[in-house]
């Protein structure tokens, strides 16, 4: 039987040691091509601007002994998955995997998300997708910093990326988003969650005496734990600490009932 051909993404950019220790787990499952944001994107979400150049630098790098080509894309992350699936694979991918990314994505930020981007770009392409992130201290989502052991989020990231490949999603399934908590082992256990109905981080003013100097919106951990539903992503990793994976839809239409929300709507206008 051919081997898969697994797409491998992030949005924290081509040099981070999370993206390689997805690329070592995966290589195991099937031929991997790795096509990544040049330089580091994260919260660029599933943004497609007009600005990114789209130049593609194939480099070199060793992973498992070997010798790999790589591709270091100007652009966002969904633009990476798109110049892979229309320029840089030699056939399109079975399998899309983003991550593994600095920093879980839960709640109702994950369409911030440039790792979470990237695979509703490839999802909504028709290709089987995945997200991996692990969960880390704000002072390292912009980092490459090697004190993170991304071991745990590596055996995670193969497991879910075999699952996907082997099963067929229901309909309304379009992508996976797994968050692993920091302190996870190859033996935690996981749960199938639903997104936390609210704002994971809350966004801070920027930090400057006038309008006219450089200023960055930034962001603290605003996570509420008590109060918040059982079966949620954040509430999984932040008080049972287990492996959360979400099932994903593109589909934003509202879970209601349309003629009856119709109905409500014309009743209000009269």
């Amino acid at each position: 039987m051919k081997k898969p051909q697994i797409l491998l993404t992030n949005d924290d950019g081509i040099r981070s040691p999370g993206l390689w220790a997805a690329a070592r787990a995966l290589a195991s499952l099937g031929y991997v091509t790795v096509a990544a944001p040049r330089e580091q994107s994260s919260g660029a979400g599933r943004s497609l601007p007009s600005t990114s150049s789209g130049i593609i630098h194939e480099e070199k790098l060793e992973i498992n002994g070997n010798e790999w080509n790589v591709y270091a894309v100007d652009g966002t992350p969904a633009q990476a998955v798109l110049h892979a699936v229309l320029e840089i694979m030699p056939a399109k991918p079975d399998l899309i995997v983003s991550g593994i990314n600095y920093g879980e994505n839960v709640g109702l930020g994950i369409t911030i998300s440039g790792t979470v981007g990237a695979v509703m770009e490839g999802a909504s392409l028709g290709f089987r997708s995945l997200a991996v992130s692990l969960q880390a201290d704000p002072q390292y989502h912009f980092s490459y910093s090697e004190e993170l052991d991304f071991s745990s989020a590596a055996y995670f990231t193969a497991r879910f990326a075999n699952i996907v490949l082997q099963q067929k999603m229901p309909d309304d399934i379009h992508l996976l988003n797994v968050n692993i908590p920091s302190d996870a082992t190859t033996k935690t256990g996981w749960q199938v969650t639903r997104l936390a109905r609210q704002r994971y981080y809350d966004p801070t003013p920027p930090n400057r005496s006038s309008w006219s100097e450089p200023g960055i919106v930034s962001y603290v951990d605003a996570a509420i734990i008590d109060g918040e539903v059982e079966d949620s992503d954040v509430y999984v990793i932040r008080k049972k600490h287990m492996v959360s994976v979400t099932p994903i839809s593109l589909d934003m239409t509202s879970r209601v009932e349309l003629g009856k929300l119709e109905k409500q709507l014309r009743e209000s206008i009269r």
